[in-house]
């Protein structure tokens, strides 16, 4: 293992660490949440993004570092991999702009209801996942894994610390849209 792997591994688990204790206080503590920030500022968008930084960071640098050091076949690298990376990609960014850069730091905006968000109520989540799933398989490294899976428990638990805080802002309209738009993925 190369010597850059033990430590970018350790930063994207801290990362992940810190995510999953921010996200699960905030759906065991609802009223001293920490995600959606109860005030979106530079300290609240620095304790949310560099987490998230370092996981996506730490799983690109250490998957061309250990570059298929699991030996899988390129069919499914290439074939199953690819395809996530750029799905997912091709989600996230759109769903991000269309709520805009500080919703999707937590800020309150107007609740978003077309485009990916009439098939998920978490595009951009889901999105994610599929990034870090599809880079795992991709770069077919063992150390991703461990990082993608962390990431994937982060970005499952973001919607249950979301949606009380959701439902608090928007009401009525938002519960409507909930019985209507599955968490994750679905067709209307």
């Amino acid at each position: 293992m190369n010597d850059l792997v033990p430590s970018t591994l350790t930063v994207a688990l801290l990362g992940e660490a810190i995510l999953i204790v921010m996200l699960v206080w905030s759906i065991l503590v609802p009223t001293l949440r920490l995600w959606p920030p109860q005030r979106v500022n530079l300290l609240s968008q620095i304790m949310v993004w560099l987490p998230t930084l370092a996981v996506f960071g730490g799983a690109i640098l250490v998957g061309l570092t250990e570059w298929n050091a699991l030996g899988w076949p390129l069919w499914l690298r290439w074939g199953v991999g690819l395809p996530l990376i750029l799905a997912g990609n091709a989600v996230v960014w759109p769903a991000a702009l269309a709520i805009g850069l500080d919703a999707t730091s937590g800020a309150e905006a107007e609740l978003k209801t077309d485009g990916f968000y009439r098939w998920s109520r978490n595009p951009q989540y889901v999105a994610d996942i599929a990034v870090l799933l599809g880079w795992a398989i991709l770069s077919a490294s063992a150390a991703v894994w461990i990082i993608a899976t962390g990431g994937v428990i982060a970005f499952a638990l973001a919607p249950f610390a979301e949606e009380p805080w959701l439902e608090e802002v928007y009401g009525e309209p938002y519960r409507r849209y909930i019985n209507r738009v599955p968490r994750f993925f679905g067709f209307p």
